[in-house]
């Protein structure tokens, strides 16, 4: 059923949120990037009037709602944004939260809520840190520990680096699907991924350990 009452979910280095209006500019600079824009659905630029869309209706959504798409913000630590490493975007950010960095979204299926999809985007710069894997393993905490039985991924087979999140994460390649979607005017092959609840919480597995750096 919908977590109405969901605000954060906090890691070491990341926070995943609501989207807020702030958020509305750095996600449309980061989803306009063609390496960013390249194994998504949309195309670059990605325009404001879609990322506003996008931001009003998650305002008003809650996760865990069955049968639709969740987008989380993930966001830095202020402590951690604050490193002067860290490359920011020069937008405003919210009050008492770090710089959006990208984001993630949760699927709860129609017909049986006990199963999910997940997916994840970050921005370029921020790429290579483990922030992705630290706000995935956050995600995928969050969706077993609300009951899910099974959590499924998808990524264009040429799409190492989101390959590699989902292992890191301890998710099993289940399959390759051969020229199975057309996207941007050409066949794609899809690599599928799955992780089951009990393989999450299995004694001396990788799933659900802390983040590594990379």
């Amino acid at each position: 059923m919908p977590d109405e009452s969901f605000t954060e979910l906090r890691g070491e280095r990341v926070v995943l949120r609501r989207l807020g209006w702030a958020d509305v500019a750095p996600l449309v600079a980061y989803r306009s990037r063609e390496p960013v824009a390249r194994y998504q659905s949309w195309d670059a630029p990605y325009p404001r009037e879609e990322g506003e869309r996008l931001v009003g209706q998650m305002m008003t959504a809650h996760p865990d709602t069955a049968g639709e798409w969740f987008q989380f913000a993930v966001a830095l630590h202020p402590a951690v944004a604050l490193h002067p490493a860290v490359a920011l975007h020069p937008a405003e950010t919210l009050p008492g939260a770090g710089p959006l960095i990208g984001d993630c979204a949760a699927l709860t299926q129609a017909d049986d809520p006990r199963l999910c999809e997940i997916g994840f985007t970050l921005a370029p710069e921020h790429q290579g840190r483990g922030y992705a894997t630290e706000a995935v393993r956050l995600l995928a905490g969050y969706l077993f520990g609300r009951g899910k039985h099974r959590i499924t991924a998808t990524c264009d087979a040429r799409n190492a680096a989101s390959a590699a999140v989902m292992e890191r994460l301890g998710m099993r390649r289940e399959g390759h699907l051969r020229q199975s979607t057309w996207a941007k005017g050409e066949w794609t092959d899809d690599l599928l991924y799955g992780l089951l609840r009990e393989e999450w919480t299995k004694p001396g597995t990788t799933a659900g350990a802390t983040a590594g750096a990379s």
